[in-house]
């Protein structure tokens, strides 16, 4: 008999009053995978997480982690979850080894097992020269680190992740993506994550994209990128729509109206942009084109761009 999956979501449902914050979401995370649950804010992200992490339950579908029903058996599930929140989790008024010894208690750690579990994850996460620093001393870089470490403490064999490097500077998001590469090379942990952030998605193994309470792509990042096209194209105009119906005419191009310009999937398009700008320059703002991304992905499936305002009903 097969080991079950680290998580299986099943036609997951969630609403407030009468908004409906997830609407059928349904994906599995095999173990050791790293997942990514992409999606603009409003798009169901947080709802999703507070399910997984045990703070909320659902109105219809399941979740399981490693077989253990969320719902039904949330303690038992706890105890193979380290949970990573937005918002800093950590005690700044405690050392850094204090933070850690804390959490280790709450889940049974004590005496020798305890001390070298807390010494092994300052060392780990490079925090062993500040074990008695206060945490509020630290940088958010370094915070997130100390993060990282308590819940990982314990264990865990998945790791929820909510918008992990949320106002980190490059640098410091860079550090955070090789700790998460470091920790499947070495210890096999199944990490799943949101974010609003492309870069951080392309690192994953797979993403699943999420508009509006449902999952609208489902994959791996270079899969997805390849289904949008070869080159994409998008030209700002005055009237999108008058503008569309001449490249068809002219060019033979089918482009799709997104904000307020036009999107063209083709091959070798960007050969034929000095004669869109000669025959309609004049309706034309501005023109970018290159390899898509996962951005290109969203607007593909959803019609719309990444960061255009939710609309009525999700969260």
């Amino acid at each position: 008999m097969s080991a079950p999956l680290a998580l299986e979501v099943t036609d997951l449902h969630r609403s407030f009053g009468d908004r409906a914050a997830l609407a059928g979401v349904s994906f599995q995370v095999g173990r050791g995978e790293t997942f990514a649950l992409l999606g603009p804010n409003g798009g169901g992200k947080t709802t999703l997480f507070r399910i997984l992490a045990t703070l909320l339950r659902p109105d219809g579908g399941s979740a399981r982690v490693f077989g253990v029903p969320l719902a039904e058996s949330p303690a038992q599930a706890r105890r193979r979850l380290g949970v990573v929140f937005q918002q800093p989790g950590i005690d700044p008024k405690l050392t850094c080894a204090e933070n850690l010894i804390h959490h280790g208690r709450l889940f049974g750690m004590r005496g020798a097992a305890l001390r070298a579990g807390v010494a092994a994850q300052l060392e780990r996460f490079g925090l062993a020269a500040r074990a008695r620093e206060m945490a509020e001393t630290l940088s958010g870089g370094m915070q997130r680190r100390l993060e990282l470490a308590k819940a990982l403490l314990p264990g865990p064999d998945l790791l929820l992740l909510d918008e992990p490097t949320a106002g980190l500077d490059p640098a410091a998001r860079r550090d955070f993506g090789g700790e998460l590469d470091r920790l499947r090379r070495e210890r096999g942990t199944t990490v799943v994550l949101t974010t609003h952030l492309m870069d951080e998605a392309e690192r994953c193994d797979r993403v699943g994209i999420l508009h509006e309470g449902r999952l609208v792509a489902l994959g791996t990042p270079e899969g997805l990128k390849r289904e949008a096209g070869e080159e994409v194209i998008f030209i700002r105009a005055d009237d999108p729509a008058s503008l569309r119906e001449k490249l068809r005419a002219r060019f033979g191009w089918e482009a799709m109206e997104v904000d307020e310009g036009l999107r063209v999937e083709r091959p070798g398009a960007h050969a034929l942009l000095p004669q869109v700008i000669e025959a309609f320059g004049a309706e034309v703002r501005s023109v970018t084109f290159g390899r898509p991304t996962l951005e290109d992905v969203f607007i593909r499936r959803t019609g719309r761009r990444f960061g255009a305002p939710p609309q009525e009903g999700a969260a």
